[in-house]
């Protein structure tokens, strides 16, 4: 008798590399995004920070945009290229913000991913946050 891994058999690899590269293009990491910040040419995105803006103030990914899921409109966007690509993200699992601006996002024909985490994955990974209302600001150690 199988495990219960087993039971189900696993998918072929084609399926598998199909699924795989499907999420990699909705989803980064904390890691990823860090790498990618800290890169001699800068991002080659936008980082989005879709919670509140008090939120934002208390600690956010230093270089990320303060923007509300909420503010999120074809007149805000505007002031970005057509092809640039966003990454949004929000507290963590436990917060749907990431979603609703990507999902805002792609109804604005955006191209989005999420960092998925967030800023406790930021956190969990001992990234260094920033405090304050600009993307800049002072920087301090992740709690």
């Amino acid at each position: 008798m199988p495990s219960i891994v087993a039971q189900i058999p696993a998918a072929s690899s084609d399926v598998a590399l199909a699924h795989f590269e499907l999420r990699l293009s909705l989803e980064t990491d904390c890691s990823d995004v860090y790498e990618s910040m800290r890169a001699a040419e800068g991002p080659d995105f936008v980082l989005i920070d879709t919670r509140g803006r008090a939120s934002y103030a208390r600690a956010h990914v230093p270089g990320a945009v303060s923007l509300p899921h909420r503010e999120m409109t074809a007149e805000r966007m505007a002031v970005y290229p057509a092809d640039t690509l966003f990454v949004v993200y929000c507290n963590g699992p436990h917060c749907n913000a990431a979603d609703r601006g990507a999902a805002r996002l792609a109804r604005l024909g955006r191209k989005v991913k999420v960092m998925i985490g967030g800023m406790a994955g930021w956190a969990d990974e001992g990234f260094a946050v920033a405090q304050g209302e600009e993307p800049g600001a002072v920087t301090a150690s992740a709690a």
